[in-house]
């Protein structure tokens, strides 16, 4: 390089570290503006509904059964009972479904044969289904069609329990991957099968990652409310559902949707009420989470 062509050359240095060190600027502080905006719009939301639903959590609320007349005398019983209700019989479906799913997937399945790589597509295809295309699903298969469950606790649970499936087996899949490959070559160095293996070490290893899927995965069936309205839930269920294959049902969203709807206030203030005790829930699930990753994690 000249003479001549060298400050012309540190200028254009100088110029592109310039833009560098704006653009790092720049950059994060986008960053800070969009996460201060979507909080600012999480904490007027909370706080809109925590003025309008506070007054109203009591007792009664909590133990009453709904009224479309009168609405000092309304509770979410009924509908909690069938939100909590929904969450087990969908857990009990999830868990054992998903976790082999991963497993075989994961420790079995050959990808070179064609019906494996079927599965896998269609996994990560139904991962992005909309809600409502699961509530026409069990409505069809499930409420009526081949089963003809009806209306019941059940229907709702599976509907919910196959949207959310996919999620509990992608993320099932990450956590067994997780597990470093070390573990199984010592394991059956030893002597131990490939099922004893997966038994004693992979799942041990794998539990925190499993648990939290299912846990955040259950986190988005309990607020789900399309797929409730396909399959028929009640909107004002003054009675427990005693029998999940044979009674009615109610749940927390259908109940929030139906006194968001009515154009008094009184229900209104109501339907706040009920959307701080699905908020509570919501947190008490994903506190669940954190504690049975970090009890694991540690064990592990």
């Amino acid at each position: 390089m000249s003479v001549a062509e060298a400050p012309a050359a540190r200028a254009v240095v100088r110029g592109s570290s310039s833009g560098a060190r704006l653009r790092e600027i720049l950059f994060p502080a986008a960053l800070l503006l969009c996460i201060g905006f979507a909080m600012l719009t999480l904490v007027v939301l909370l706080v809109d509904v925590a003025v309008d639903g506070i007054p109203v959590l009591s007792g009664e609320f909590l133990t009453g059964f709904p009224s479309q007349i009168f609405p000092e005398r309304s509770g979410i019983q009924s509908a909690l009972v069938g939100t909590l209700l929904l969450m087990a019989v969908c857990a009990v479906f999830i868990v054992p479904v998903g976790t082999a799913t991963a497993i075989y997937l994961e420790e079995y399945a050959d990808n070179n044969r064609w019906w494996n790589r079927l599965i896998e597509v269609n996994i990560q295809n139904l991962a992005a289904v909309p809600s409502i295309v699961y509530g026409i699903l069990g409505l069809a298969f499930l409420v009526r069609g081949p089963l003809e469950l009806g209306r019941v606790v059940l229907a709702g649970a599976l509907t919910l329990g196959l949207l959310v499936l996919p999620v509990v087996i992608i993320v099932g899949r990450e956590a067994i991957r997780a597990v470093p490959s070390s573990i199984r070559e010592g394991s059956m160095a030893l002597g131990a099968t490939q099922w004893q293996t997966i038994w004693k070490q992979v799942l041990p290893g794998a539990l925190p990652g499993i648990a939290t899927g299912v846990i955040l995965a259950l986190s988005r069936a309990i607020g789900e409310t399309a797929p409730l309205i396909v399959v028929g839930a009640a909107s004002f269920a003054r009675f427990n559902p005693n029998d999940l294959t044979s009674d009615p049902f109610s749940a927390l969203p259908i109940q929030i949707l139906a006194w968001v709807q009515d154009p008094q206030d009184e229900f209104r203030a109501l339907a706040a009420g009920a959307i701080l005790v699905l908020l509570f829930l919501l947190l008490l699930m994903n506190a669940g989470a954190i504690y049975l990753r970090n009890r694991f994690e540690q064990k592990w």
